[in-house]
């Protein structure tokens, strides 16, 4: 057993890093909040110290661990839950992008059961649950989703055949020219920056930018190269870290009306082989190297040895292809150079499709055998957007970081995430597990970053962000792997203790299930509620539901009207059905 708070004194500050006078004034301030909390719990001691900036991100890690498991000493968590960190204020709640629409719609949909955005959280997201078409007639007004043809409704769930009904009946847009256009609603202008990035190792160079404009011409010189050499509706992969110019060539290939075959830059040769084979690709977009830490990784070659398609390939550093290519094959600088007597090739007419049209091909891990094909339509890359503005509250003037590959889920999450909730996209092109990444973070003011455990384990081992500010991150998001409490507590100090949106989901959910919320207060390393329109009961080993609101350990199984899943599969004979009634996933969460 450690201490409690009111035990700690000078001697524990000391051994935990301060010198003799900073450990004297902190046991005067610490001593202070503590009298002031007589009869207090050990939330809202906690509370008050986060709220008094008792604690600074500059402190030693050491001292944020003796403060924060002191004053939860004596906690039982099998009785109260996990020990909470971060706390929403009324004030706070309202200017959230969900608890903004809540004291807009809340009285009228829940009527006098309606508080305020904290108080009736709960009970909204059960009427999401119950009512989905009323949240996606709010939630579709708050993104920036344009159709050509408007839905006749919200959702038809006369044919009963299809299971979860029919999802914006009718409706037909473009959602890459949705990306890429201004939006008044938004805030999303012209000049805006769309994207912000930097290069590997370039430390000490100004960040780039690029402005909404400038990425719309670029996405439609590439979607009118695509038609010189690809008929509509091709599937083309994309195998390549997740550049600036990935995120063009993405966007581009969506604008034009093909689909993208979505594969990480990871794999090796045979991976890169089925995953052309299953989705029929007719093309593929690759670098000739990685560059990683200073380091070249060949990236061309297991292209190579993986089919004979047609590969355009771009430089990993300057203008220039660093490798001989084969006779089928062209470089980044020759495919563009298909344009030149264009007369207009920064201007392009978008395809447009009904909204379940299929917009990219994702795969998941194959760690258990072949990796299973799912098809993303229009619809996912709506029902990821507004999960982003619900949940992650993404927000205009945001500039949102997550270290990922087009190849995995979160590449698309985020690049749909950002531009349709008029958010910047910051990209870094190296490795995110050394300092450089971390000073790219202060340099581009990110205010949003998300994660993986084993990073911030990466980060907090080598210490290699020792001296950088990363005070203008107003939230972090995390998601693929078990949290560790010592290192959220370590990540979230870094920000003055600001929230970690805990994520847990699926590709063919085109989104989370069970999520953290900034209307509720969290823990570190556990979700806080269903997200919205996501009903879930946890069974436990008889297949009965547990109660509401008690923790513990089951089957979660979902039972949504789902947005936006897919509900099959592109492998064997292309229709295998894959989400229909309730699946079954292992976990835990407590619900506060």
């Amino acid at each position: 057993m450690g201490k409690n708070i009111r035990e700690v004194g000078v001697e524990d500050l000391m051994k935990v890093g301060l010198k003799l006078e900073e450990a004297e004034e902190f046991d005067k301030i610490l001593k202070q909040v503590i009298s002031c909390s007589k009869g207090l719990d050990a939330r809202e001691i906690w509370r008050e110290l986060v709220a008094r900036k008792v604690l600074k991100p500059w402190h030693p890690h050491g001292l944020h661990q003796l403060v924060y498991y002191s004053v939860y000493n004596d906690w039982d968590a099998s009785i109260k839950g996990p020990p909470l960190y971060w706390f929403p204020s009324l004030d706070q709640s309202k200017l959230t992008n969900l608890g903004n629409a809540l004291e807009i719609h809340g009285p009228k949909l829940l009527g006098r059961a309606y508080k305020d955005p904290i108080t009736s959280f709960r009970l909204f997201q059960k009427f999401t649950v119950e009512h989905p078409e009323a949240y996606w007639e709010i939630a579709l007004k708050e993104i920036s989703v344009v159709f050509r043809e408007a839905p006749k409704c919200i959702l038809d769930r006369t044919d009963k055949s299809k299971h979860g009904g029919t999802w914006l009946p009718g409706s037909v847009l473009n959602i890459a020219e949705c990306c890429l256009l201004p939006s008044n609603h938004r805030r999303k202008e012209d000049n805006t920056v769309a994207i912000v990035w930097r290069e590997d190792r370039c430390d000490e160079s100004a960040v780039n930018l690029m402005t909404y404009k400038e990425l719309r011409e670029q996405v439609m010189l590439v979607a009118n190269a695509l038609d010189t050499m690809f008929s509509k509706g091709d599937a083309i992969a994309i195998d390549m870290p997740m550049t600036v110019r990935a995120v063009i060539i993405y966007l581009a290939i969506i604008l034009a009306g093909y689909v993208v075959v979505s594969i990480a830059d990871s794999f090796a040769a045979r991976e890169i082989a089925t995953r052309l084979r299953v989705s029929k690709a007719k093309g593929i977009f690759t670098q000739d190297f990685i560059l990683r830490g200073g380091r070249k990784f060949p990236l061309y070659s297991k292209v190579l040895g993986a089919a004979p398609l047609k590969a355009i390939v771009l430089p990993a550093i300057g203008n220039d292809v660093g490798i001989p290519l084969r006779e089928q094959d062209l470089s980044w600088k020759d495919f563009l150079s298909s344009v030149d007597y264009h007369p207009r090739p920064n201007y392009y007419s978008p395809v447009y499709n009904p909204v379940d049209a299929v917009v990219n091909i994702l795969f998941s891990s194959g760690t258990t055998g072949e990796p299973k094909a799912i098809p993303w339509t229009q619809l996912s890359s709506i029902r990821c957007t507004a999960e982003g503005w619900a949940h992650i509250d993404l927000k205009v003037g945001d500039v949102y970081c997550w270290p990922t590959n087009l190849g995995w889920v979160m590449g698309p999450v985020i690049l749909f995430s950002s531009f349709l909730n008029g958010a910047t996209l910051a990209l870094y092109q190296g490795s995110p597990l050394e300092r450089s990444f971390g000073k790219f973070v202060q340099d581009a003011g990110v205010t949003v970053l998300g994660t993986v455990p084993s990073l911030v384990k990466a980060w907090r081992n080598t210490n290699c962000l020792e001296g950088l500010d990363w005070t203008k991150i107003r939230s972090f998001a995390s998601t693929g792997e078990t949290s560790n409490v010592d290192d959220d507590l370590w990540l979230s100090s870094k920000a003055w203790y600001n929230a970690i949106i805990e994520s847990c989901g699926g590709t063919e959910l085109s989104s989370a299930y069970i999520q953290g919320s900034l209307l509720q207060p969290q823990a570190f390393g556990a979700f806080s509620t269903a997200t919205m329109t996501a009903g879930l009961v946890i069974l436990d080993e008889c297949g009965v539901p547990y109660p509401d609101d008690q923790p513990c350990v089951g089957e979660v199984g979902l039972f949504p009207l789902y947005l936006g899943a897919s509900d099959r599969l592109l492998n064997a004979d292309h229709e295998e059905v894959y989400f229909r009634g309730m699946p079954m996933y292992k976990g835990m969460v407590h619900v506060d």
